[in-house]
């Protein structure tokens, strides 16, 4: 794969099922991705934009076709190989935030980078620079349960950044909350991106999320198309 690609996708397929009670979620989908360019994937709900981002993701497998995901070939590493591909290059934020419950902000943040093998005093900074920067440097002993909504999608996106990925994978990120705290968030994921020079791929409802992207694909009928 061309080095300046970070993601190729050719002749993709999912289908669940068999015979005649055999559902196809994806068809033909054809994508390739430059570093740093932000894209939307947008869609009707159950149109399988959460099951394409599993896939290029290494999380699922595709029925057909390939995934080339920073020069790799999903299909041809093991689930270790693929696990080790997302802890040093990727990034993830979820809908529902999926921080540890036990583990305070900072500690939240701290962990790819410890479970990569990095210095407890090196993650710690790394850590505390982030949270600072999105306004919580006075959260950083408060369990997930004592933040709010907006504050734990903030932990997930420090977390999601300490790693310095260089593709950051965002599902519904603005979904459980309110607009004025999802637009605060939309603020901080694509300054932290545009700071990092991080490739985003985004599935979002949002249509005014998905405007700041300078790519946005629809998924409908199992094809993936660009729209303007």
């Amino acid at each position: 794969m061309p080095a300046e690609n970070v993601l190729e996708v050719h002749h993709l397929g999912k289908h669940v099922g068999q015979g005649e009670h055999q559902l196809t979620i994806l068809t033909g989908v054809e994508l390739v991705v430059k570093p740093a360019q932000t894209i939307a994937l947008i869609g009707e709900s159950g149109s399988g934009k959460s099951t394409l981002l599993g896939i290029l993701a290494g999380l699922d497998d595709g029925s057909e076709g390939e995934v080339r995901l920073l020069g790799h070939s999903l299909a041809e590493l093991d689930e270790e190989g693929r696990a080790a591909l997302r802890a040093r290059h990727i990034g993830f934020v979820f809908q529902s935030f999926m921080l540890v419950p036990t583990l305070t902000a900072l500690e939240n943040v701290q962990l790819p980078a410890l479970l990569r093998g990095e210095s407890e005093g090196h993650s710690r900074e790394q850590a505390l620079q982030l949270l600072d920067q999105l306004g919580l440097s006075r959260r950083l002993g408060h369990m997930p349960a004592q933040l709010s909504g907006g504050e734990q999608q903030r932990v997930a996106l420090a977390r999601a950044f300490s790693g310095r990925p260089q593709i950051l994978f965002a599902d519904e990120p603005t979904g459980n909350l309110d607009r004025k705290t999802g637009d605060r968030i939309a603020d901080s994921l694509f300054s932290l991106n545009r700071d990092s020079a991080t490739t985003l791929i985004l599935v979002t409802h949002d249509l005014q999320l998905a405007a700041r992207c300078e790519r946005r694909l629809r998924l409908q009928d199992g094809r993936l198309q660009e729209v303007a």
